[in-house]
């Protein structure tokens, strides 16, 4: 690949990068509307369709696999999908979109340890600085509000944390099912089993489904669309081809857009405030992902 090739996919990168920012914005204005067990079904629903339509165009749908094959996709379905997506939404509805940003930007971090744990790999020290300056700078977030860290807000932080971890334990069994599976057709699979759970879950839940609640208006499904269709599955389709043309390191580094966009539409869409905390949290958050991912990377993550 020569340079204008990689400046053009680094250039397409920081517009998903983007994409993914906004859609922390998206997903808190749509928890005002929707249930978050329920947000997170329709907006997978909707990923699940598009994400359809681009394997049956690029004719790459496969359906014969192993049995051990298919229970290892049902666990990474459980934990990349249906766990991230229900701890995700929650997390929104009590928490601010800048928080969230914030907290997002350990999803490198997080999958980078996990993975090491999965492929045996030693914790050094530089590593070991860099979860622990991380997850200082999540703390400092979580615990600045009046109060205790156990608010409505703080609580939230926690189960986007959860959502983080979940999501980078998948991807650790991801990265070993990549070997045998082609991508797009695992990533197809994996929100398809991860939905039907979802959809499950919403069936068998205490809150029935009603159509007031499922069509609120043109506006929130039109950034249900944008989430599901955009976000969610032509950016991870974009994640995918970026890692095979220019390596996992290096589309990993671009993770550290997410939370700037993240701040910044969450600032001038939400006027959400953006406090000393916030920033001292965003400095910690930034340098621990940093140090512990940038001599090696063993996961490249994507953002629910």
């Amino acid at each position: 690949m020569n340079d204008r090739q990689t400046l053009a996919v680094q250039a397409v990168l920081i517009g998903a990068m983007a994409v993914w920012g906004l859609n922390l914005t998206s997903v808190k204005w749509l928890t005002a509307w929707f249930e978050p067990t329920m947000l997170a079904c329709v907006r997978m629903l909707v990923a699940c369709i598009a994400l359809t339509a681009i394997v049956v165009a690029k004719r790459c749908a496969r359906m014969r696999f192993a049995g051990r094959q298919w229970a290892a996709m049902g666990l990474c379905a459980v934990f990349m999908v249906y766990a991230n997506q229900v701890l995700f939404a929650q997390g929104l509805q009590r928490s601010t979109a800048t928080n969230a940003a914030l907290v997002m930007a350990l999803s490198p971090l997080a999958s980078a340890l996990l993975a090491a744990l999965a492929f045996r790999e030693p914790l050094t020290l530089q590593r070991g600085c860099g979860v622990l300056l991380g997850f200082a700078g999540v703390a400092a977030v979580v615990l600045s509000y009046p109060g205790s860290g156990l608010s409505s807000a703080g609580v939230g932080d926690l189960l986007i944390i959860c959502s983080v971890v979940s999501f980078a334990a998948g991807g650790a069994m991801v990265q070993r099912l990549a070997r045998q599976i082609h991508p797009l057709t695992l990533c197809w699979l994996t929100y398809c089993i991860g939905t039907a759970l979802l959809v499950v879950h919403l069936a068998l839940g205490p809150s029935a489904v009603m159509v007031a609640t499922l069509f609120p208006g043109w506006w929130p499904w039109a950034l249900v669309l944008f989430s599901g269709i955009f976000a969610t599955a032509l950016c991870n389709v974009v994640w995918n081809q970026a890692i095979a043309s220019i390596g996992v390191a290096r589309t990993a580094v671009f993770l550290y857009w997410v939370p700037v966009f993240g701040v910044l539409f969450a600032a001038l869409l939400l006027g959400e405030q953006v406090t000393l905390w916030h920033l001292v949290g965003f400095a910690a958050v930034m340098g621990g992902t940093w140090l512990g991912t940038r001599r090696h990377v063993a996961v490249a993550p994507a953002v629910p």
